[in-house]
């Protein structure tokens, strides 16, 4: 048998190397992987660092493969023989990109095993920025176009952003050889960090334009016409493409995120796309019934208060909320009434009220008048 194979039979079991049964979930997995990369990462243990650097790559290794779902079910069927050919046991530091973002979280090591910067370039997309606007209800039930003024940076136009003075260019970074990264040994570890001078551009600006002194870009207040939809809420974003801050170095612009806040009404309260009122009423219009006219968002609606109504009861006007965002249809209006007893009343009426006898109960004769009925009589007459 070939020493190799002799080697990759004497590893350690993956599972048993970060410490997990073999039915982890990845982020088990991936926890494990974390407290282990720091118990064992060089620059913690500086008296036992070979030992502690085997027992990291070891780690890495494990982690490599049992957290790529491939490489983990062939290494389940086939055990290391299977993903011994993608480097050490399967661990390739080039091609797994998550160890910077995982060791770069607890050790500040930018970007590990020499993998790509994510600010290295010349141009960078700008900011995303964020504009606060409020509306009234009515506005936002039914959207309009609404005027804006933000203020962002824009591309210099004496330097066309790029940050020279006209007629220069930017020259290469000496700390970096324009490469934008700059690497240094760690341990047994290449650390690939941003270049501190260049930002990771790898260029550095020797003249400056004096319109925006290097920057590229330069603050200016700009006046939008945003069009709001029907149906916004407090809270809802929208989104411009490409109206947030310039990029650098003639990188495309972020983005606008318009949010929206809406006022409370003095009538209505909204419950997402509903609409609920209370109205009052009078003691007359509960006990003999009413037509009453009830405010909507658009005009007066007719509503019909049955003899009898309670206090409290509830009345459904269908469709006469607010429309559905991005959607057909809308929401209901619900109209609560609450009877409205009168502070004083005159000698005649509390006379009449008084000829009110108490509600006869279950057990009273079916020819007892009922108390709308009697309401009905004291204030129209005897039919």
């Amino acid at each position: 048998m070939p020493s190799g194979s002799h080697t990759t039979n004497t590893k350690r079991d993956y599972y048993e190397v970060l410490g997990v049964s073999r039915s982890a979930a990845p982020e088990e997995i991936k926890k494990a992987y974390r407290k282990l990369a720091i118990q064992w990462h060089p620059d913690k243990n500086p008296d036992n660092q070979q030992e502690a650097g085997e027992k990291f790559k070891e780690a890495a290794e494990a982690y490599s493969v049992l957290s790529d779902p491939q490489k983990r079910s062939q290494y389940d069927r086939f055990g290391h023989a299977a993903v011994s050919s993608a480097g050490a046991g399967g661990f390739d530091p080039a091609a797994f990109s998550e160890f910077s973002d995982i060791l770069g979280d607890f050790f500040g090591l930018g970007d590990l095993f020499g993998g790509g910067s994510r600010r290295r370039g010349r141009s960078n997309r700008g900011a995303d920025i964020r504009h606060d606007t409020t509306l009234t209800l009515e506005e936002a039930a039914f959207g309009l176009k609404k005027r804006i003024k933000i203020t962002r940076t824009e591309s210099c136009p004496a330097c066309q952003g790029s940050g020279s003075k006209n007629g220069t260019a930017p020259a290469n970074c000496r700390s970096c050889g324009g490469a934008g990264q700059v690497r240094y040994q760690q341990g047994f570890l290449t650390i690939a960090r941003t270049c501190p001078t260049c930002g990771g551009a790898g260029k550095v600006i020797t003249d400056p334009c004096k319109e925006c002194r290097g920057e590229g870009r330069i603050p200016t207040e700009k006046t939008l016409s945003v069009n709001i939809p029907a149906g916004v809420d407090t809270e809802s974003h929208l989104r411009i493409s490409g109206e947030g801050e310039a990029g650098y170095m003639g990188g495309p612009a972020g983005d606008l995120y318009v949010v929206i806040h809406v006022q409370d009404h003095p009538v209505f309260e909204r419950r997402e796309d509903h609409l609920i009122c209370t109205v009052p009423i009078s003691f007359s219009q509960a006990a003999l019934g009413a037509e009453i006219k009830v405010a909507t968002l658009e005009q007066e609606e007719m509503l019909t208060i049955p003899e009898g109504t309670q206090s409290g009861t509830r009345f459904r006007l269908k469709g006469k909320g607010v429309p559905h965002l991005n959607g057909h249809g809308r929401g209901d209006l619900y109209v609560f009434v609450r009877v409205v007893t009168p502070t004083k009343l005159t000698r005649e009426q509390r006379s009449l009220l008084e000829q009110l006898d108490p509600d006869p109960g279950p057990d009273a004769s079916a020819s007892e008048k009922t108390l709308s009925q009697k309401v009905k009589d004291l204030f129209l007459g005897d039919a």
